[in-house]
C-alpha cells in the first residue's frame, strides 16, 4: 500500500527521534564497539547518520572533490573526523534535533532517507544486540522500495534468491527461498552480513 509524502516524512521523524534514543543510553563501551558496517564502530555510523544535517551542499561538493568523486571515500573520511570530534551526546543531538530536516539521498527520494535512518539504526541495534524493534509500517516502506539498484550500490550478491519475510507479507527476486525476519532481509539487501544466530 502506497505511502503519502507526510507519511513518510512522520516515519523519517519518528525513526530518527527513536534511534537517538538508543544512542542516549548506550554505554562508552558499546560507543567504540563495531557496528555492522564494515570498518565503523557505532560512533561512526552515529556520525555518518547526521552528516547530511550538518553539511550544506556546497561544503559536502567540496568534501566530495577532496575524495576524488568517490563517495565511499568521502563518506568514510568525514565519519571518522566527525565521530572524533562530536562527543556521543552531541551526535545523539543532531539525529534528534534534525528529526523533521528534509535532506534525502540523491536518488530514492523519501523512502530511501527512510531506507538511511532504518538501516543505519539496525546497524547498531544489532550489532550491540539489543532488542529494538522497528515498526513494521517503517519496514514496509523501505523494503517496498528495494530494487536492482539499491543491491548493486550496496554489493548485495542475491542473484538465485527469493527473500521471504517470516513476520511481514513481503518477498522480493526469484530462486532459492531464504526465510528470516523482515529486517534481517532489509540489511541482506543493503549488503550486510547477518549472522545466521540472529535469525533462529
Amino acid at each position: 500500500m502506497g505511502r503519502t509524502e507526510s507519511e513518510v516524512r512522520a516515519a523519517i521523524a519518528a525513526e530518527r527521534r527513536a534511534v537517538a534514543d538508543v544512542l542516549d543510553g548506550l554505554t562508552d563501551e558499546q560507543w567504540d564497539a563495531p557496528s555492522l558496517c564494515e570498518g565503523w564502530r557505532v560512533r561512526e555510523v552515529a556520525a555518518h547518520m547526521s552528516l547530511g544535517f550538518r553539511y550544506s551542499f556546497a561544503a559536502t561538493a567540496r568534501e566530495l572533490l577532496r575524495a576524488g568523486g568517490n563517495l565511499h571515500r568521502m563518506t568514510d573520511r568525514l565519519a571518522r573526523r566527525d565521530a572524533a570530534a562530536l562527543t556521543p551526546g552531541g551526535l545523539a543531538a543532531a539525529l534528534r534535533d534534525n528529526a523533521d530536516h528534509p535532506w534525502k539521498p540523491p536518488v530514492g527520494g523519501l523512502a530511501a532517507a527512510l531506507g538511511h535512518d532504518v538501516v543505519h539504526g539496525l546497524d547498531i541495534t544489532v550489532a550491540l544486540g539489543l532488542p529494538r524493534q522497528v515498526p513494521p509500517e517503517r519496514l514496509r516502506i523501505v523494503l517496498d522500495a528495494v530494487e536492482p539498484r539499491t543491491l548493486r550500490f550496496f554489493k548485495a550478491d542475491l542473484a538465485g534468491t527469493r527473500l521471504r519475510a517470516t513476520d511481514l507479507d513481503w518477498t522480493y527476486g526469484t530462486g532459492t527461498p531464504l526465510d528470516r525476519p523482515a529486517h534481517e532481509l532489509l540489511l541482506l539487501a543493503y549488503g550486510r552480513s547477518v549472522p545466521e544466530a540472529r535469525g533462529a
